[in-house]
């Protein structure tokens, strides 16, 4: 089995860091003396989309709990084992499935963290997304970082290409360590050692932009390949207000779409194993009694399920987003005369299509629009409506 650091792809200076400070925890725990600084008790894990944010937290949090005595994160004992699978005792991983992370949820998750831990060195908090802390949940945090438990460590993960993107209360009482885009001979390499063939690894790692996630989707399922090919083949359609219109209708409706795909079996699971929880079926005395009382239940359940297709949803339509701001960034480096690398270099025609339509200039105003799209869409605005403002500031002169 491979070591905890061999799933950071591309992040050498990160891995050193962490090794470092695993170091350090382990001597503070043995009563050694330690590299001053190298460990604390509250960790900020910044970077892209695809740059591993989390992958380097529970990299940490193996390590951390690591009871190999000369290689912390050696990936095969039975603390990294089950840190990778999530059901150490002592890590508990918050993962936001809806839009946020309620406060009460953060209140029962600082409660337990406050005990000591049961069977590793440290109580390990991993909070994947802590952008979408509600500010209650966002202070009950605080609170407790302020005042940390001795043998408790927080990771907390942005998505962030910048510090200051993360309130600063949080960030000044954190060590932030920022991780960069893999290399995509790097994202290659991985999914060569996958089986992918080289070629499809080549090309799925540079469509994928440098995340591994999406690089291996790409190269795995023709669907999602037919996605990109359609969304991309977009930019240059937009020749009226009518296709731009529909263009932004089938973007919103392929993302329901995905996303009901993903949400719909999970739904009806939940929902099956609530019921039988609550004794669906059941007869006899106090069976009706307990049917009106379930009523909260199913409620909370569904509005957590809601909230969970807004946000598959959402991110679905953020990945096409994101492969349109590639384009609009080919066709600058198409005006400004470079040879690349592109990121869509199998859509270099449609590429140059469209910079040979438009200035520079409209070139970039275009790539604004597709980013404020993105922003409009984390700031709650109705999906249709912030694509098609979008689409129709991506209309094509005639």
């Amino acid at each position: 089995m491979t070591s905890v650091w061999d799933d950071l792809i591309g992040q050498s200076v990160t891995v050193e860091v962490l090794r470092t400070a695993a170091e350090a925890a382990a001597a503070i725990t043995e009563g050694r003396a330690a590299s001053p600084g190298a460990m604390t008790h509250a960790w900020l894990f910044t970077g892209p989309a695809g740059s591993g944010r989390s992958i380097a937290a529970r990299a940490l949090a193996a390590a951390l709990q690591c009871t190999a005595a000369d290689d912390l994160g050696c990936g095969h004992c039975a603390a990294c084992r089950t840190v990778r699978a999530g059901t150490h005792p002592d890590v508990r991983m918050v993962v936001p499935e809806g839009l946020s992370i309620s406060v009460g949820e953060m209140r029962s998750l600082v409660a337990s963290a406050a005990r000591l831990p049961s069977l590793g060195r440290w109580q390990i908090v991993v909070i994947e997304d802590a952008d979408r802390l509600t500010e209650g949940a966002f202070n009950a945090l605080l609170k407790v970082i302020e005042e940390p438990p001795s043998r408790t460590v927080f990771l907390l993960c942005a998505p962030s290409t910048h510090p200051d993107d993360v309130a600063v209360t949080i960030r000044s009482r954190c060590r932030v360590v920022p991780l960069r885009t893999p290399p995509i001979e790097a994202v290659a390499a991985v999914l060569r050692a996958d089986g992918i063939g080289d070629e499809l690894a080549r090309w799925a790692a540079a469509a994928g932009q440098g995340h591994v996630g999406r690089a291996r989707r790409l190269a795995r399922d023709p669907e999602a390949r037919d996605h990109r090919a359609a969304v991309l083949a977009i930019p240059a359609s937009l020749t009226s207000l009518e296709r731009c219109l529909s263009a932004a209708d089938r973007l919103v409706a392929a993302a329901e779409a995905e996303a009901s795909a993903i949400t719909s079996r999970l739904d009806a699971d939940e929902t099956e194993a609530l019921q039988t929880a609550l004794g669906a079926g059941a007869t006899g005395r106090g069976t009706a009694t307990s049917v009106r009382g379930s009523v909260g239940v199913v409620r909370d359940l569904e509005r957590r399920q809601r909230s969970r297709a807004t946000r598959v949803q959402r991110d679905a339509l953020d990945r096409a987003l994101v492969d349109l701001a590639a384009f609009y960034r080919d066709v600058l480096l198409v005006q400004a005369g470079s040879a690349g690398p592109f990121a869509h270099p199998d859509f270099a025609e449609q590429v140059r299509t469209v910079a040979e339509l438009v200035t520079p200039a409209r070139a970039l105003g275009r790539l604004d629009a597709v980013l404020a799209c993105r922003l409009a869409i984390e700031q709650n605005v109705k999906l249709v409506i912030a694509v098609q403002a979008m689409t129709a500031a991506l209309r094509l002169p005639a």
